[in-house]
């Protein structure tokens, strides 16, 4: 499966939700970190609903990816912050729109954001 194996042990809760409960990497790969990407555009405009910050937080984590010569397959841990629970089902729906059948380890956390204005806030680690 390339530089990562997901790993469900079977004497443990299974995951329900597009992710793994914890993802190998073999040795030589190459690591990405990808600071907290915040649901701010290049022009500096936040959009008002949750749905738009949330693709747009995954359009900048995809952008870092890019940069750094991954993609969203390559991610191997994700951890999304968001500013209410109220938001879960909707952020879960769009992480597994925009990567598929791609599960990598994930945690979530509600919490207070940085910015009010921000309604979540996701890093991530990749490898290749």
């Amino acid at each position: 499966m390339g530089p990562m194996t997901p790993i469900n042990a079977p004497d443990a809760p299974q995951p329900g939700g597009g992710y793994s409960q914890a993802i190998l990497v073999d040795p030589g790969a190459s690591l990405l970190f990808v600071s907290g990407q915040i649901p701010v555009d290049a022009a500096g405009d936040v959009p008002a609903d949750f749905a738009a910050q949330c693709r747009l937080v995954w359009r900048n984590v995809a952008a870092q990816l890019a940069a750094g010569g991954m993609d969203l397959s390559n991610l191997v841990k994700v951890t999304t912050f968001l500013s209410d629970r109220a938001y879960r089902e909707e952020n879960s729906a769009i992480r597994r729109e925009i990567l598929g059948d791609h599960a990598p380890a994930l945690t979530v956390i509600v919490c207070e954001i940085y910015d009010p204005a921000w309604l979540l806030e996701i890093e991530a680690v990749a490898a290749k």
